[in-house]
């Protein structure tokens, strides 16, 4: 496989990713009626735009995206982390507390004692960052 071959496959890889984290977003809110709390609402600022950018760029086989998507996802993964922390370290929340609406801490979902909404969203993440990681740009001489 070629090198072109591969970089269109890393951001089809990606945009698929954003597409899924972005629509299971949208399940748990409006199809299971999860309130989002303050942090769910930062990451998903960062990540459904990445669904619409990575889907055009996909398609015009746009590798200069990078620059664009991986600051966007290394917010949102800190985010992510950050959120993921609140809710299983104990202690923890205290750093920051939601003010407005459901608390941070609140765990809608725990599969596996410790697959939460904010671990799917750090997945999601660090699968963006890996694959524009994986996406090398041309070396200048």
């Amino acid at each position: 496989m070629n090198k072109t071959n591969s970089k269109q496959i890393f951001l089809y890889f990606s945009w698929i990713v954003s597409v899924i984290a972005t629509l299971g977003s949208l399940y748990f809110s409006e199809i299971r009626e999860f309130i989002p709390c303050e942090l769910c609402w930062y990451q998903r600022i960062l990540m459904y735009p990445l669904a619409l950018i990575l889907g055009i760029a996909t398609f015009n086989s746009d590798f200069t995206v990078k620059k664009y998507v991986l600051p966007m996802a290394v917010i949102g993964w800190s985010i992510s982390l950050f959120h993921y922390l609140e809710q299983k370290v104990p202690g923890f929340a205290a750093i920051k507390p939601c003010t407005n609406g459901v608390p941070c801490n609140t765990e809608y979902i725990n599969w596996f004692g410790f697959i939460t909404i904010p671990f799917l969203a750090l997945t999601a993440f660090t699968l963006i960052i890996i694959f524009m990681l994986l996406i090398r740009s041309p070396k200048v001489k």
